[in-house]
């Protein structure tokens, strides 16, 4: 029986099945004809013949000077490729997250809903850490199903794709510094990293995570006491975050959630961002030349949902990583407002956050909710 997601799939095509197969018959018909023209039977005895590749001769400038030699020089005989293909998968061995599922705390946790607190050293080599944590969740709860809380606190240097594909119900909290790709794929959850106390660096002027973070992530909140490389949260869709400044390129092809920067970022921000909302800390007057303006508008915060909304995520940065600069903010807040600039794609023009009328009308039908709510139990 299919699963539902499948059973959907197939509402939405036209074909069948059997299609997709003969096409593939046809493809391999096809191959046939290909190893027959050049006296073979099969695609053992093709791969890694390099002696019938021959380099086009076309008269183009811009490849007249390409020698492609190295691709047609035949290295020998090296086996069948079918051998190789059924040779055991490579092991790199226990990693981090086996270490933790393998703690009859966590797994308790996570069976029963409950809630454990476990501390873990990280090291560069541990790449896509907690994502197996996560799965171990999701297979059971799904993203958002989870009740419990699985508390992490890491201390080190965490390697490409830290905190990817995390959960709801996951709390984290990594000292020190982290790769690329920081929350890649996050569902839910809640991570934060801060460089280590020792650290005499300025968050606002040291990068402490790498590029392209939060990519796809779909829910979750990141706090960042310190800046992020280049890229940051491309293709985010619903997580929130807030971090000391960034490289090129942020908010990249965003569709949904909020970014929050609270120092310098770099140019082209914004790029396709189709949905979600940026609050950029200004200082120096320069982020408007710094902005994408080919679909977002740039505007001041100018209603008390979007005021909410940043100065609520702008208390829990602080409350989760102690950052100066947050706490300076928030303590001469009605100045600090005034240098935010806020992002607003055509899809978010509309909300309350964005929208004077719209925040106007979302005030009033919320105020004629609670007079009824009053009245009725008045009565």
């Amino acid at each position: 029986m299919l699963p539902p997601l499948a059973h959907a799939t197939a509402a939405l095509s036209a074909g069948v099945p059997e299609d997709l197969v003969n096409y593939f018959h046809f493809i391999a018909d096809e191959v046939r004809h290909g190893l027959a023209s050049l006296g073979l039977r099969s695609m053992d005895e093709l791969i890694g013949r390099a002696d019938l590749l021959r380099q086009r001769d076309t008269a183009l400038a811009k490849t007249s000077g390409l020698d492609l030699s190295f691709l047609t020089t035949y290295a020998g005989e090296t086996g069948k490729s079918s051998t190789r293909l059924g040779q055991a998968t490579h092991d790199n061995g226990p990693q981090l997250d086996d270490e933790i599922l393998a703690d009859p705390a966590v797994r308790a946790a996570i069976d029963s809903e409950g809630t454990v607190v476990k501390e873990v050293e990280i090291v560069n080599v541990d790449r896509s850490s907690l994502a197996r944590v996560g799965g171990a969740i999701a297979i059971k709860y799904g993203d958002n199903g989870f009740k419990g809380c699985v508390d992490l606190r890491l201390r080190g240097s965490a390697g490409q794709s830290f905190a990817c594909f995390v959960v709801s119900g996951m709390k984290i909290h990594l000292t020190g510094e982290a790769n690329d790709y920081v929350c890649k794929g996050m569902a839910g959850g809640d991570v934060t990293i801060v460089p280590p106390p020792s650290s005499p660096f300025e968050p606002e002027k040291a990068s402490i995570v790498g590029n392209t973070c939060l990519y796809g992530a779909t829910g979750g909140k990141l706090f960042v006491l310190g800046r992020a490389g280049e890229r940051f949260a491309v293709r985010n869709s619903l997580a929130e975050t807030v971090v000391e400044g960034t490289g090129d390129h942020c908010c990249e092809y965003m569709t949904g959630g909020v970014v929050v920067s609270l120092g310098p970022v770099g140019r082209n921000v914004a790029a396709g961002m189709t949905g979600g909302l940026g609050y950029f800390y200004d200082e120096d007057g320069s982020f408007p030349d710094l902005v994408n303006g080919e679909i977002v508008a740039l505007q001041k915060v100018q209603t008390a949902a979007g005021e909410a909304q940043l100065k609520g995520l702008i208390e829990a940065h602080v409350e989760r990583t102690g950052s100066a600069k947050g706490k300076a903010l928030l303590a001469d807040w009605s100045n600090a407002l005034q240098k935010f600039w806020q992002l607003v794609p055509p899809s978010e023009a509309n909300s309350p956050q964005a929208s004077k009328a719209a925040d106007e009308a979302a005030a009033a039908a919320a105020g004629s909710g609670a007079v009824k709510q009053t009245a009725a139990a008045s009565a």
